[in-house]
């Protein structure tokens, strides 16, 4: 009986250790996540930087092995997206849409790893996701805040920074004066884009520039969607003391006078590129990764360790609170849920 039990035990233990190694083996050759960012990089405080939290919350929830490249040329796009495919890598972020090229290249030689690009369309293709968002719903709730702040302020013009002058980045302007016009209909409204090239959105000292213009000409808060572009548009709103709304990431806390404690980031437009990757990664790992286009918009609801995320919104925390009153938000609020609703409909061209 004895010897029988330890026979026992000691099968129990040589199945579990197995068990244990095929796990840990399927774990190492499944769960290889690979990112590659935008122009501007990581450290933008905006775009790239959410895709690179939506990767460290998966990291920390799944236990996945991940890395993050960061651009260069634009030959780099593909060489680097090619790399990971090359090594091993089983699911690939593109974060922006640059990189419809190369990853629409790529994804033939490697069917069986899985892609997805972040604000670009590769259509299709059975291993690729779109990974899209509502941009102008989001700016349309922060062009409300735009113009409610600056009728409350007895101020009549507002202003617009963009990256790089693309479709994509015209509809954050195209949101962005339909809210504020919804709000504020007599108010004015100053547009300028940092260029025509990539590096549009890694030119702080253009986004200051042309902040600094419009704050001159009598705008009385600026929206940026720019990349890292828009730290520029935060150092000119601290030194004319002017409003900043933020892009992407909740930027707030840039137009905060730490000698001072003046706030000057009256709030953000959240684009949760993060929640977008996060669940890529969860899918991917559950098995039900989808190709195809996937849409984030003010609908959309999702609940990530106990926090509720919209696929776009604006931020509020304790930079803004005393700059946005109740009553304000209580007009965002009645106005989102038109959005969602389709009352009102949102244009995404200007």
């Amino acid at each position: 009986m004895i010897f029988r039990n330890k026979t026992n035990i000691i099968l129990l233990i040589v199945s579990l250790f197995f068990l244990f190694v095929s796990l840990n083996c399927f774990a190492q050759e499944e769960t290889n996540v690979g990112l590659v960012f935008d122009i501007g990089g990581k450290g933008d405080k905006s775009f790239n930087d959410s895709a690179s939290r939506g990767l460290s919350w998966a990291a920390q929830d799944f236990g996945i092995k991940r890395i993050e490249l960061e651009p260069g040329a634009d030959a780099d796009r593909e060489v680097n997206i090619r790399n990971l495919s090359n090594i091993g890598y089983k699911l690939i972020f593109g974060i922006g849409f640059l990189f419809e090229d190369s990853i629409g290249d790529v994804c033939d030689e490697f069917p069986d790893t899985k892609y997805a690009i972040v604000d670009g369309l590769v259509p299709g293709k059975e291993n690729v996701v779109s990974l899209s968002f509502a941009e102008h719903e989001g700016s349309f709730l922060v062009g409300m805040i735009a113009g409610l702040k600056a009728k409350a302020d007895g101020k009549d013009t507002v202003g617009y920074v963009g990256g790089m002058n693309v479709p994509l980045i015209q509809k954050f302007e195209a949101g962005y004066i339909a809210g504020v016009k919804y709000a504020y209909p007599e108010c004015k409204i100053l547009s300028a884009y940092a260029g025509d090239t990539p590096t549009a959105f890694a030119d702080p000292v253009k986004g200051k520039e042309l902040a600094l213009s419009q704050y001159d000409n009598g705008a009385y808060v600026i929206y940026h969607a720019s990349g890292l572009t828009g730290t520029g548009v935060y150092e000119a709103g601290k030194e004319r003391k002017r409003y900043v709304i933020g892009v992407d990431s909740n930027q707030n806390y840039l137009g905060h006078i730490e000698e001072t404690g003046e706030n000057f980031g009256l709030t953000s437009m959240l684009k949760q590129v993060d929640v977008s990757v996060y669940l890529t990664i969860k899918a991917f790992l559950e098995g039900t990764f989808e190709p195809g286009i996937r849409v984030f918009d003010l609908a959309t609801t999702v609940v990530i360790n106990d926090v509720e995320y919209n696929g776009v919104g604006y931020a509020m925390d304790k930079y803004n609170e005393g700059l946005i009153t109740d009553d304000m938000i209580q007009k965002v609020e009645e106005a989102k849920q038109k959005i969602i609703n389709g009352e009102i409909v949102v244009p995404s061209e200007v």
